[in-house]
């Protein structure tokens, strides 16, 4: 009887003991599924897990894709349709806001010009339009009038993509680890660039010329008045270079770096370089615009690159001024450019070395050119900016 009691005993203990281990593994089951869960899962803020990215420069990519962070969910390699909409609507903002931009300022500079001509013919109905037009060209009046009209379509569209894109203005300017020294590396490989860039457009501007065909602007008599000189030099040298980052490296930046900030880098520095309508201007823009957009991710900020703009804007107008002063000033003018250069060749491999232009993943491949292409605005802008260049290339003879 009492081996029947002990064995009774002994059962219940081994049943009890059999429940707990039951228990134990479930409950390491349950951790190890959440840990498989949290591995498969992609982070709201960055799905793309990219080291190369500056993470400061990341704004949340839930709104992209409203299942991120769920339990479970990976975003795939191909973008799915809601999340291909989505990216194509911040390429199709910026692609708006460039097509726009051109197109109200082409548009505004005809019509302001015509409606001057006019207002100057009631004055002096006797006058002949070109002899008017030669007046006003010559004169402060176009000069400050095409500065107006930039100004204000840099500004307005620069703030418009910025909301359009979510983006708070503020969050442009909030500078990070930016001092005097930085501002003396970034201008001096800033000169390199301009340096490269000048001679490059010489090369094209030879081959060109072999066809005959020139890619220089003849603004000969444009603005010669001291005034036109005083309103030209205060455009090109402050208020350009800040309302053209407030509108590329500000707005177009950011709205094209939501997917993958090297297709941004590289999309808005191809615009930038199609905004000054030109070959040379093209080549130097282009080269100096992914420099420009690469330190405004490394500071989170569009001030290092103002500053920068600033710069060069400055030196090539005061360089413009000396090719009238001697050959000896512009022989020691061009020893200070090639020695400043060089500092800059070795500044730029400086900076190369800690900061490299961030290299997008096999699924940010597919969501960069791959969806920006299928954008009708962003197409758009390209081919009208484009054509432009061409015809005015063709023509320019």
């Amino acid at each position: 009887m009492d081996e029947e009691i002990i064995s009774a005993d002994r059962h219940t203990a081994e049943v009890a003991a059999l429940h707990h281990e039951i228990y134990e593994l479930n409950r390491l089951l349950e951790k190890s599924n959440r840990i498989a869960a949290d591995k498969t899962t992609d982070s709201a803020g960055d799905p793309f897990d990219n080291p190369t990215e500056y993470k400061h420069f990341l704004r949340e990519y839930s709104d992209i894709v409203p299942e991120l962070g769920t339990n479970g969910y990976s975003l795939p390699l191909e973008p799915e349709y809601g999340e291909r909409k989505n990216i194509r609507r911040s390429y199709s903002v910026g692609g708006w806001c460039i097509l726009l931009h051109f197109v109200l300022a082409f548009g505004l500079s005809v019509v302001f010009q015509n409606l001057l001509i006019m207002i100057m013919q009631m004055f002096n109905p006797s006058a002949d339009v070109n002899t008017l037009f030669g007046y006003a060209y010559n004169s402060s009046i176009l000069v400050g009038l095409n500065m107006l009209i930039y100004l204000i379509v840099n500004v307005f569209f620069g703030w418009a993509g910025l909301r359009l894109g979510g983006f708070k203005g503020r969050s442009i300017i909030s500078t990070n680890g930016f001092g005097i020294g930085k501002a003396l590396q970034y201008c001096s490989i800033a000169l390199c660039i301009w340096t490269f860039s000048a001679y490059a457009s010489m090369g094209i501007e030879e081959i060109l010329s072999r066809f005959g065909i020139t890619s220089i602007v003849d603004q000969t008599g444009l603005g010669e008045t001291p005034l036109a000189l005083a309103v030209s030099t205060l455009y090109t040298c402050i208020i350009a270079p800040i309302t053209e980052e407030i509108m590329f490296r500000g707005m177009l930046l950011r709205v094209f770096s939501r997917a993958s900030q090297r297709f941004a880098i590289f999309a808005t520095a191809f615009f930038f370089g199609l905004a000054h309508g030109n070959v040379p201007q093209f080549v130097l823009a282009f080269l100096l615009g992914i420099f420009l957009a690469h330190i405004t991710m490394c500071h989170n900020s569009i001030i290092p690159a103002v500053i920068v703009h600033m710069f060069i804007n400055t030196f090539v107008t005061l360089f413009g001024f000396l090719e009238d002063s001697g050959e000896t000033v512009m022989l020691i003018a061009n020893m200070i450019l090639f020695a400043v250069s060089f500092f800059g060749v070795i500044m730029l491999a400086v900076f190369k070395s800690g900061n490299r232009i961030p290299v997008a993943t096999p699924k940010q491949s597919t969501r960069g050119l791959y969806i920006a292409v299928s954008s009708v605005p962003f197409c758009l802008a390209v081919i009208v900016q484009m054509a432009y260049m061409i015809v005015s290339l063709v023509t320019n003879k």
